[in-house]
């Protein structure tokens, strides 16, 4: 039998198809070529150097030279960038339509120089590594007061977008607010108002209440699948404490913690369906500094947090033409499934 439930954060609704329920066997993709531990072709990989424009940031031995071997982390500019900070930001209109240049930013975060290593095969001091490189770098951006918005992904597999296998995150930077974060951004801003409490930190409380849809917690972390999910087994990852941005020094005290639990929970549903393709994205506030207080109540209403989707299913014409999602996994069932066993 399908419902409707409706995310109280953007106002979405979402259709629970329970009748097509399947189990998490149903999306294991079946006879999958094991993901090769070594890539001579691949620039990301360690020795591939001067096949990537110039490092930016780098994690290395010291007693290496840039752009040389000898890396933990390796930051470097995408050779095929979305946007770039090489132009000047100009708006202007053309007719009746606006426009503006390609300006912002597009990096690319190697992982590892392990080509096949994956999150869930890392150390959890790997892990805190990168994460470190993701808040430095999205600290160093955010003091463009042109770019209004930093946003970090990871694209895995082929259907997820990945044009290459090694393990990487990229950060693209815009001259805007993207679309769908500013919806959390309003619905946010309209609970608080309402409600004079932040929605997010509601929703962790009425989670671990109710805690049929948590997946694992740690002292500072918190995964479940949305009570309106959109995907079958979509898994959000939240702060415990209240936070609007990941670059801070308090989240870098806890880079530890979200290491853990990212290896744990990633490891969990590699175990459940089979090392699936997915995506995920760290929603944070957009950058305050140019318009300061053209958000008033954003430091109580807004709080950070990660969105991960494995792609099990494919998004259709109905879900394009009307806005819903369907969704043929009970997100209870999706956690019980996916529960990280303690």
């Amino acid at each position: 039998m399908s419902e409707l439930r409706k995310d109280p954060i953007s106002g979405r609704w979402v259709i629970i198809a329970e009748g097509r329920s399947l189990r998490p066997g149903a999306f294991v993709k079946k006879n999958q070529p094991p993901a090769s531990s070594a890539a001579p072709a691949c620039p990301f990989c360690a020795g591939h150097e001067g096949e990537t424009p110039l490092e930016v940031y780098t994690i290395r031995d010291p007693k290496t030279k840039p752009n040389t071997p000898g890396w933990k982390v390796r930051v470097v500019p995408n050779k095929f960038p979305a946007l770039g900070q090489g132009l000047k930001l100009v708006k202007k209109a053309r007719g009746m339509y606006d426009m503006m240049t390609g300006f912002g930013a597009h990096e690319v975060v190697i992982e590892t120089p392990h080509h096949g290593k994956e999150a869930k095969d890392q150390s959890n001091g790997e892990i805190s590594a990168w994460l470190r490189a993701l808040q430095l770098r999205v600290g160093d951006l955010r003091k463009d007061e042109n770019l209004r918005y930093v946003l970090i992904f990871k694209n895995k597999g082929k259907t997820a977008g990945a044009s290459l296998e090694h393990p990487h995150h990229q950060i693209i930077a815009t001259p805007v607010t993207p679309k769908r974060v500013r919806e959390e951004l309003i619905g946010a801003m309209e609970y608080f108002k309402l409600k004079e409490r932040c929605v997010f930190c509601d929703v962790i409380e009425e989670e671990r209440s109710n805690g049929q849809r948590i997946i694992y917690e740690n002292e500072d972390y918190i995964s479940f699948c949305p009570y309106a999910s959109r995907f079958p087994y979509e898994i959000w990852i939240l702060p415990k404490a209240h936070g609007i941005d990941f670059h801070t020094d308090v989240v870098r005290k806890s880079l530890p913690a979200l290491a853990e639990h990212l290896k744990r929970v990633l490891g969990s549903m590699s175990d459940v369906l089979g090392d699936p393709e997915y995506n995920y994205l760290f929603h944070v506030a957009p950058n305050r500094f140019p318009r300061f207080g053209y958000w008033r109540t954003i430091e109580n209403d807004f709080h950070w947090h990660i969105e991960l989707f494995p792609r099990l299913t494919i998004v259709a014409g109905f879900e394009w033409g009307s806005g819903f999602y369907i969704n043929p996994v009970l997100p209870e069932e999706a956690a019980k499934a996916l529960r990280v066993k303690k």
